[in-house]
């Protein structure tokens, strides 16, 4: 018995060592392309807690051609949308589990997670990031997250309704922004698609007071410090008159539209404007990829308005995990192989943080390119600038507004309280 297995075994080892020798014939090409390109299977795997839920399924399908090509898994976790992405991971951590590749959004959000964020500075594909794109992770010169990607937002809208209304200029200012409304308005179309989500209301929406502000970072500490309020600030007076003129023109369930009916609605033409970002693109598409549709900057006075850009989310690397070498390898894999380069841009429709990635308007789509086309007088993000716990307030605040619960001064006094409360715990 024993020498049939010896025999066995040389006979086997001789077979391999013959395919592997062989030329470029066409048996021989196709074994070795194929043990290439889906690799030996590893007897471990590695997780992401994704927050991104608008590219979940093509990243589940992602990580799949990863194992195929490196034999490495990676398991998807996704929490987002209406979920608190945040106390989830918090959850998890406190759990026990110790994700590899985890979402943040960085700047003060980073600090808790210090302790965990592994150092990506020399990594190959930094010196290919928009310079912009490093801020929120950089800490005393170190780069502690790889960005997601750059994502941008203002006021989507369709231009065969607006065509219909017989607006033939892009409003730029709040002034013609209202005009746009009465002329919606008096053609039976819907002007707003609104939506309930905390996150939409209460980052989004709040965020463009804070971007308009002189300078947004001193206004934050300074709110953060008790030397300045949302309540005595000029910027956010002005800027309640954009949010009456959303919520006094959107759609009548509004209390009880959450995201995906949000764009489902105004894909379907139900209405002609929504305040959104690049990120919808691939959803509208599996409505009516006919649509044809255009970013308004989102202006709060007769000053013209602008978009807003940032950084949406970075991936950290976690070095409390079993397998953050492998969740680099992952990571730089998915910046700089063919596979990982089309996803991001064909697939998840990304505007790259990478100058190395390229993306046509055919693979980010026409709501990326008109964004891109006014990045020069775009203004930042600034949400992630508090404590978290703070904007999750400032949405609850906001739906209350958004259900006409409150009033203006009581909604202005709800976003100190929220940053006050978060501060004393």
């Amino acid at each position: 018995m024993k020498n049939w297995k010896l025999a066995l075994i040389v006979a086997t080892i001789f077979t391999l060592v013959i395919a592997g020798c062989g030329k470029d014939g066409n048996q021989g090409t196709q074994n070795n392309g194929e043990q290439n390109q889906q690799g030996a299977k590893k007897d471990f795997s590695i997780k992401m807690f994704n927050f991104k839920v608008e590219i979940a399924e093509a990243l589940n399908k992602l990580v799949e051609e990863y194992e195929k090509e490196t034999g490495v898994k990676v398991e998807v976790e996704t929490h987002g949308g209406g979920e608190d992405y945040g106390a989830l991971l918090k959850a998890e951590l406190a759990s026990g589990s110790e994700p590899e590749i985890f979402n943040n959004g960085g700047y003060i959000g980073l600090i808790p997670y210090m302790d965990r964020a592994t150092d990506l500075t020399d990594e190959a594909w930094s010196k290919d990031l928009i310079e912009s794109s490093k801020n929120p992770m950089m800490v005393d010169g170190k780069l502690y997250g790889m960005p997601m990607n750059v994502e941008g937002y203002g006021i989507i809208y369709n231009k065969s309704l607006f065509e219909q209304a017989g607006i033939t200029e892009e409003p730029k200012t709040l002034s013609q922004l209202k005009e746009a409304v009465e002329k919606l308005n008096a053609e039976g179309i819907t002007p707003f698609m609104a939506t309930n989500e905390w996150w939409s209301l209460g980052m989004h929406l709040v965020n463009v007071g804070l971007a308009n502000q002189p300078d947004p970072q001193k206004f934050i500490e300074d709110v953060k410090a008790g030397n300045a309020t949302f309540q005595d600030n000029e910027i956010f007076n002005q800027w309640l008159d954009l949010v009456d003129l959303i919520f006094n023109n959107a759609q009548k369930e509004k209390m009880t539209s959450d995201y995906a009916s949000q764009i489902a609605n105004f894909s379907a033409g139900k209405a002609a404007m929504m305040l959104q970002g690049n990120w919808t693109q691939a959803d509208i598409d599996k409505v009516d990829p006919s649509l044809q549709l255009g970013v308004l900057p989102a202006p709060i006075n007769d000053n013209e308005g602008s978009v807003l850009i940032g950084v949406p989310s970075n991936y950290i690397v976690n070095s409390k995990s079993e397998h953050p070498e492998e969740a680099k390898n992952f990571l730089n894999w998915l910046v700089t192989s063919e596979t990982g380069k089309t996803f991001v841009s064909k697939e998840f429709n990304f505007i790259p943080a990478l100058t190395s990635i390229e993306a046509t308007e055919n693979d980010i789509g026409q709501i990326a390119v008109a964004i891109q086309g006014k990045s020069s007088t775009a203004v930042g993000w600034y949400w992630d600038l508090f404590p978290d716990g703070v904007t999750q307030g400032f949405g609850a605040a906001m739906q209350e507004y958004l259900g006409a619960q409150i009033s203006r001064e009581q909604l202005l006094e709800k976003l100190d309280k929220a940053v006050q409360d978060i501060l004393k715990q």
